[in-house]
């Protein structure tokens, strides 16, 4: 076996096997991404333990290439889009604050890439660029306009962009990513502060964040999924260290915030991006620096990255955040130092930085279809969508 092999079979023991359930660990970095941990119950206290931490996966980050990006040797970028210009090969216009994003795979073997507009109307809204089987751009258009805020949200199996309002107000749209289906209002899926969804297929549950400091985070359980006209929405709470998910009875807010209307409500401090791997549900918030799981098979919630037990991490500003089959997973930081970084084994891993950018963050963080090819925007200043490729394992 390879030094290579060695490696990549060490980082996906670790996520899958080590530890017993422990969640963080001061001086470590990142613990058991897929390993659920103990049945029943939930708890978010620091424990001790032991992990292994493995070689870093790709190598320090080289000088800044022509496009402003800072790459680990072997990767190259090419610039995408870029906010107040058209996209190269169209005549769409790109919009301003481009934020989340995801990709759609086209039966003729090309991909569409799908990404939220954080502006306000008539400027807020979804746009997305069509790409040709060999990576070519063969299109782009807008998808959704006239919304307010859109920030994150998330993809579905069945070719849909759940792009959420980050305002009081926000309801989540579904957006058809092929563009067949006009975009439709979701309000059955809470009225409140969206960020990011994430379906959970096993279960037919969406699990969707809330942006706000005292925010809650939410399950949505359709009448007939996967429609998602009606259905359940509830909020997690705890009875003490149980995980206990109680009925919204207002998901339209009319009476009272949707994150103020159940006792116990736990609270997450201003809830990011949230992913599903390996049937465990991952999720940021932004404001204590944390990355969390909840495993609906084993109904534990836990800490899984805190940044104040790791003073020297690389990862800082948790925000956007994707996986990959092996078992990693990526967060773009919302400040930090403009970076895309890895949470892999035992190692925080920095993969992309934007250099010579003030006033922006990283967001979109998402691969294509086959896995090969990474997209990441920098919001502001301009606002600008890259491709970065490479030997991704």
């Amino acid at each position: 076996m390879t030094n290579e092999g060695v490696s990549r079979m060490n980082r996906r023991d670790v996520l899958r096997l080590g530890g017993t359930g422990a969640v963080v660990v001061a001086g470590a970095r990142w613990l058991t991404a897929c390993d659920p941990g103990p049945p029943a119950g939930s708890t978010t206290t620091l424990a001790t333990t032991t992990t292994v931490v493995p070689p870093t996966t790709y190598g320090p980050l080289g000088a800044t290439n022509g496009h402003g990006l800072r790459l680990p040797a072997g990767f190259t970028s090419r610039v995408i889009a870029t906010s107040g210009y058209r996209v190269p090969g169209t005549e769409y216009v790109w919009p301003g604050d481009p934020d989340g994003a995801a990709t759609f795979a086209l039966p003729e073997g090309g991909w569409v890439y799908v990404q939220n507009h954080e502006s306000y109307p008539p400027f807020g809204g979804v746009s997305r660029i069509v790409f040709a089987a060999d990576g070519t751009v063969v299109g782009a258009e807008r998808l959704l306009g006239g919304t307010t805020r859109n920030c994150a949200g998330g993809a579905t199996p069945w070719g849909t962009w759940l792009s959420g309002e980050e305002v009081d107000t926000g309801r989540i749209w579904e957006v058809d990513a092929f563009g067949v289906n006009p975009p439709a209002a979701r309000p059955a899926m809470g009225v409140f502060n969206h960020e990011a969804a994430a379906v959970h297929v096993a279960t037919q549950t969406i699990y969707l964040t809330e942006d706000k400091p005292d925010g809650a985070l939410y399950r949505f359980r359709p009448d007939t999924y996967p429609d998602l006209a009606s259905g359940l929405l509830e909020v997690l709470t705890l009875d003490g260290e149980t995980v206990v998910w109680a009925e919204v009875p207002d998901p339209s807010a009319s009476s009272h915030s949707t994150r103020n209307q159940v006792a116990g409500t736990h609270r997450f401090d201003g809830g990011e991006g949230i992913c599903v791997l390996d049937g465990v549900v991952y999720f940021t918030t932004k404001g204590d620096n944390r990355v969390w799981s909840y495993s609906p098979a084993t109904n534990q919630l836990a800490v899984r990255y805190d940044a104040v037990a790791v003073p020297m991490s690389a990862l800082s500003g948790v925000d956007n955040l994707t996986s990959r089959a092996s078992g990693d997973l990526f967060v773009a930081e919302d400040g930090g130092d403009m970076q895309v970084v890895m949470i892999s084994g035992g190692v925080a891993e920095p993969i992309v930085q934007v250099s010579g950018v003030d006033g922006s963050e990283m967001t979109g963080v998402v691969f294509d279809p086959s896995g090969t090819r990474m997209y990441v925007t920098s919001q502001r200043n301009p606002g600008r969508v890259y491709e970065i490729s490479g030997p991704w394992v």
